[in-house]
């Protein structure tokens, strides 16, 4: 309620609102979506430094790829926006990974039992979340609880078997793409529809209000809204805090080209990795090429179904025989010239003189 009595309900945060949108118009079940939106969101609490009682996001959600790929290509697009924007170097990556809810609810009796321990040496919120969401105490910058959490459980030993294959895959991607990261155990989220995969980039150009884009997985989300079951994955930045770190630095943004021309397929579990790695590195050697590399895996003809959806002019293409020969496959995608085989190391020249 305002000061008048009036009744007054605000967005907060775009995700629910864009599940519920694309569960409505038929846009999820069975299907594969990249969506991204903005627009503004409220807050109710008192502003601090950089934020605003009215704010404006930028946020991207994908629904129905389960792998750990589809989590590393947000991470890479948004370490490649740090970069055209000249961030690269006052961005940090935290990540995490918070399992299952069933594993959540072990390890939140654990971490309960060992705080109701220290329960007159807590601070008042981390008091209050102990009975509320206990989790969020992890989060907490109290220094005396900083010290008591010292000893805590750690989520880490209570992951399911799943959900910490994901990421040790994740992890293993980022590596392959050159996306550096630091592993923060004590980084969560409060909501039982998140799981496995949570990040924030962070910067330390602007205070304490560091975090500029925060994202994660919540399978649990179009379920709980009434959709049937979809795994789901996205991120959020508010975009008066980009700016004012921009202002900060004194940085002019770069300019950002929409046309797509390349998309990379990988064929088989084992190409994923230095698919997106090849992919990355056509990026970096073709400055304004818009390249797309595959996520969510299937068959070929599925791949190379999307490649031609998504108005590539080629498609690359990585299997385990072009990894052990340094080679990949190229296929125009608008005229029927015949596929070749190139060598990974000349592709970029070769596509270069091609686009």
């Amino acid at each position: 309620e305002d000061r008048n009595g009036d009744s007054l309900t605000l967005r907060p945060e775009g995700t629910a609102g864009c599940v519920r949108a694309a569960e409505e118009h038929g846009l999820l079940f069975n299907q594969t979506r990249r969506l991204w939106y903005t627009g503004p969101m409220f807050r109710h609490e008192r502003p601090q430094k950089g934020r605003y009682r009215q704010f404006h996001q930028i946020g991207v959600e994908c629904f129905g790829m389960a792998g750990p790929d589809i989590d590393a290509e947000l991470l890479i697009l948004t370490a490649r926006l740090w970069n055209a924007f000249g961030l690269s170097d006052h961005a940090r990556l935290e990540i995490n990974s918070i399992g299952t809810s069933e594993s959540r609810k072990v390890y939140r009796q654990a971490l309960v039992a060992y705080l109701e321990q220290y329960q007159d040496k807590l601070d008042d919120d981390s008091k209050r979340r102990l009975t509320t969401n206990p989790l969020r105490i992890l989060d907490s910058k109290d220094p005396a609880t900083r010290e008591i959490l010292q000893g805590a459980p750690s989520l880490d030993d209570y992951l399911d078997d799943e959900s910490r294959q994901h990421f040790e895959q994740l992890k293993a991607m980022l590596d392959a793409a050159g996306i550096a990261y630091t592993v923060n155990p004590a980084l969560v989220r409060g909501l039982d529809y998140y799981g496995k995969t949570v990040f924030e980039w962070i910067t330390d150009s602007l205070g304490a209000q560091g975090t500029i884009c925060a994202g994660g997985r919540y399978d649990g989300l179009v379920e709980q809204l009434g959709g049937k079951p979809t795994v789901a994955v996205g991120f959020a930045m508010g975009l008066e805090r980009l700016i004012l770190l921009l202002e900060t630095l004194e940085l002019v943004p770069g300019h950002v080209n929409n046309q797509a021309d390349i998309y990379v397929t990988a064929m088989g579990d084992q190409a994923v990795a230095p698919a997106m790695a090849l992919a990355e590195t056509l990026r970096n050697e073709l400055p304004g090429r818009i390249v797309v590399s595959h996520c969510g895996g299937g068959s070929f003809k599925s791949q190379m179904k999307k490649a031609d959806r998504s108005g590539a002019r080629f498609a690359v293409i990585l299997g385990e025989n072009e990894i052990a020969q340094g080679t990949a496959g190229l296929k125009p995608l608008r005229d029927d010239q015949p596929q070749q085989e190139i060598a990974q190391a000349d592709l970029a020249g070769v596509l270069a003189g091609l686009l």
